[in-house]
């Protein structure tokens, strides 16, 4: 199927559930994010900062980009005018240096975040544990931040076909997006994504509850491993 066949046919799945598509575009040309753009899409993520830079400079402005993969606080200076919600925070010391960077841009709306939370068996994904989720949001740094706006949870499950194991991790994430909104956000609308499951795995995180998905192979094909 073409690119906008991909796409119309991730919009009639989720029609009927409140999640929406992140189409990853990490390692894909100009060209082909063009198409998903043509369709309508408008929601795209990237996990490299310089490519997400290239690409912001070369692409229609309303496009909501969002920032996916792990982030340096070296590197939040150059998303912070533009970008709409960085998706992978996974300590305090990046939450203040975006809260930072986005009052010297003098940004009218604040950065979405979501909090990172590790629930995958594999030390090479990044994330902070619920307990360290909590403890960030009881901190005096973070309340009081004013260009921030923490949106929700983000989770990368284990690299794995066993649908048990992935049951088991997106509802671990569930049940710390249902811990930190009784806790810090009763009342707040402005939390309520959980950002979990990808192109092999996106039905059973909608099964379990998942807001946003974030496909790229589903959409744009095989990866080119060669801009990794």
């Amino acid at each position: 199927m073409s690119i906008k066949d991909n796409i119309l046919y991730f919009d009639e799945q989720l029609r009927q559930s409140p999640c929406r598509l992140v189409a990853v575009s990490k390692t894909h040309p100009v060209e082909v994010i063009k198409e998903a753009y043509d369709a309508g899409h408008r929601l795209f993520g990237e996990n490299k900062v310089q490519e997400l830079v290239e690409k912001y400079a070369l692409l229609p402005h309303d496009i909501a980009w969002h920032l996916i993969g792990h982030l340096q606080t070296n590197k939040v200076k150059y998303i912070a005018e533009f970008i709409d919600t960085i998706e992978s925070v996974d300590s305090l010391k990046l939450l203040v240096e975006i809260n930072k960077r986005a009052e010297m841009y003098g940004r009218t709306l604040p950065i979405n975040c979501m909090l990172q939370i590790s629930i995958a068996d594999e030390e090479t994904k990044y994330g902070m544990s619920c307990e360290e989720a909590d403890a960030l949001l009881q901190s005096v740094e973070y309340r009081s931040m004013e260009y921030v706006r923490i949106t929700g949870v983000m989770g990368i499950a284990t690299n794995t076909p066993h649908e048990g194991k992935l049951r088991q991790e997106f509802r671990q994430l569930r049940s710390c997006f249902m811990y930190l909104k009784e806790k810090f956000f009763v009342g707040n609308d402005d939390f309520r994504e959980i950002s979990m499951g990808m192109t092999s795995d996106w039905k059973i995180a909608v099964e379990e509850g998942s807001t946003m998905i974030r496909v790229g192979s589903g959409i744009f094909g095989a990866r080119d491993y060669s801009k990794k």
